[in-house]
């Protein structure tokens, strides 16, 4: 989904947040994408400037740990963006798997 702004969020960034909700750190997520930290963070502050409040908190390490959490509109926005997924899913069944059919293997046989 791409704003008037330029701003992009999309299935990648939806993950992320997904991710950082299921396993309360930045840092977790990014390894469970095979992302550095240094974007995972990158990507967080992204989203954050975009919206009117931030999606995900954090919180410093040190002897209580750190962490990270989705505020109630990173929950609302990751909620959106899942619910269009499915809706778009449902009714553009048809287009996907003609899509599907066009795309090359470059998985190389993995």
């Amino acid at each position: 989904m791409v704003f008037d702004d330029g701003v992009r969020v999309g299935p990648g960034k939806a993950d992320l947040l997904g991710l950082i909700a299921e396993h309360g750190s930045i840092a977790a997520a990014g390894r469970a994408m095979k992302m550095s930290y240094k974007r995972a963070w990158m990507l967080v502050e992204e989203m954050n400037a975009a919206f009117k409040e931030p999606l995900v908190e954090s919180s410093r390490g040190g002897s209580q740990g750190g962490g990270a959490h989705l505020t109630s509109t990173g929950r609302e926005v990751l909620a959106a963006y899942r619910g269009m997924e499915q809706r778009l899913s449902a009714e553009a069944s048809k287009e996907l798997t003609f899509l599907s059919g066009l795309r090359v293997d470059v998985s190389g046989g993995k």
